[in-house]
């Protein structure tokens, strides 16, 4: 009222408490920045996972790694336990650094860092990360420093809505110069990408999905994967579907049931957006005649964009290409069951792009890239 009644402009600043009122927030007011659905008397969310997110299995191995190499540093951007790096940061807090809101400065500082023989890990959200794009394409991947860049929350994160979906990065880092980019299908997988990426003389960025994974137990010693090459996991002749990262083990259980149907699918598990596997992919392409690419993340310029490019470029014709993935509008907020139907990802429309793609016109082919022109195309 005092405001109302003063001439010119007023800032009126309210000094607040964080959960003020509510004791549980008050002792953990972090804790209750996003909350699930939780019990009123002990604050405590009413339905808890049984296995560790994906964010803890990445902040556990990143410690591990850690106590291993000294040159190893966390940075992240006022995001410790929403990254999996409050491990790191309660048992060696000198070596890791929670920068605040800034992830402009969390990347070129990680730039300093490795630029002096350091080996930092920055830990932001997929759509975060946005926000540093000048410094990740200059400050990093020009200089070709090996810095790696950890998207959390990539794809769909359910009721956070349209401003915090992960649905950008992979259309906004594919096309750098000098970066290698990962998606791991589990949490063996992560486990294994993280220590890849430290081994890699230049940039890397590997993304995960918010929540926890399929269950799949970390290796005691996680070997580094073969740059650039992607995993089969079932054989078949009908279509071929390149899968990458959360989208893995959804599309491999579509793919088994269909095959209860009689339609046998070549599942591949890509693993690397950047660089793809262009031998298994060209190869098996050009042989089964139709393709399925299936991805959490924007089509526009996607993996499954890539997975296109590459077979034309190569001049493979004739060969059918269905991409499943993220649409060109803001997906809203919602459970992720709902959004993946709405997004044409979960089940049973996988199954009706792959029944579909499978049952169309494909191309007859003798030896990896020889071929006999059909009725297919590549769309």
């Amino acid at each position: 009222e005092q405001g109302l009644a003063l001439a010119g402009p007023v800032i009126v600043h309210a000094v607040t408490r964080k959960g003020a009122g509510y004791a549980p927030a008050e002792e953990s007011p972090r804790n209750f920045h996003g909350t699930p659905p939780f019990e009123e008397e002990t604050g405590m969310p009413r339905a808890r996972p049984q296995t560790d997110s994906y964010s803890a299995v990445f902040g556990k191995q990143l410690l591990r790694l850690a106590r291993q190499d000294s040159r190893i540093v966390g940075l992240t951007a006022a995001m410790l336990d929403g990254t999996g790096m409050e491990y790191l940061h309660e048992a060696m807090p000198d070596r890791c650094l929670d920068v605040g809101m800034a992830e402009q400065h969390a990347v070129t500082f990680a730039a300093g860092l490795a630029a002096a023989g350091m080996r930092p890990v920055v830990a932001i959200y997929s759509t975060f990360a946005q926000r540093a794009y000048d410094q990740w394409v200059h400050d990093v991947c020009l200089q070709n420093l090996p810095v790696v860049l950890v998207l959390d929350r990539a794809g769909l994160v359910g009721d956070d809505g349209p401003t915090h979906h992960g649905a950008f990065d992979l259309s906004y880092l594919r096309h750098i110069p000098n970066l290698t980019l990962m998606a791991p299908k589990d949490e063996a997988e992560l486990c294994r990408m993280l220590v890849t990426a430290l081994e890699l003389p230049g940039p890397s960025a590997l993304r995960f999905p918010r929540g926890a994974g399929p269950g799949v137990p970390p290796p005691e010693v996680p070997e580094a994967l073969p740059v650039g090459r992607a995993e089969v996991l079932t054989e078949g002749e009908d279509v071929l579907v390149l899968a990458l990262g959360a989208a893995v083990p959804r599309a491999l259980e579509v793919c088994e049931r269909l095959r209860e149907e009689g339609l046998a699918a070549t599942v591949v598990n890509a693993r690397f957006a950047k660089p793809l596997d262009a031998e298994l992919i060209l190869d098996r392409a050009a042989r089964i005649g139709r393709v399925v690419t299936v991805e959490e993340s924007a089509l526009a310029g996607g993996f499954g964009s890539a997975v296109v490019e590459l077979l034309s470029d190569a001049g493979v014709e004739g060969v059918r290409v269905r991409r499943a993935g993220l649409p060109d509008r803001f997906v809203s907020h919602g459970d992720n069951a709902r959004l993946l139907a709405e997004c044409g990802l979960d089940a049973p429309a996988l199954a009706e792009t792959i029944r579909a793609t499978a049952k169309s016109p494909g191309v007859v082919v003798s030896g990896a890239l020889g071929r006999e022109r059909g009725e297919g195309s590549a769309s």
